[in-house]
């Protein structure tokens, strides 16, 4: 599906999806096709984000677009 398919279908809804395709661009991961693993409560969205597993992604229909930040994360250990 797509992400304008999945607006239309589960309006005004969390939804947990399964990400089939994406591309990068402008240091964002868009989201080209998806799959929808299911509709999410307002209660139930955050617990349902932090047990998210590889490629699984909670988002709001309201958004026009989706996609996520990419951070590149550079950890730096100082001795004494």
């Amino acid at each position: 599906m797509t992400w304008n398919e999945v607006r239309q279908k589960y309006p005004g809804q969390w939804v947990k999806l399964q990400i089939l395709k994406s591309h990068e661009e402008n240091n964002k991961e868009y989201v080209d096709q998806m799959e929808v693993i299911k509709p999410i409560d307002d209660e139930d969205a955050t617990d349902e984000l932090v047990t998210c597993k590889d490629n699984e992604i909670v988002f709001h229909t309201d958004n026009e677009v989706i996609y996520s930040e990419i951070r590149n994360i550079f950890f730096s250990y100082r001795r004494k």
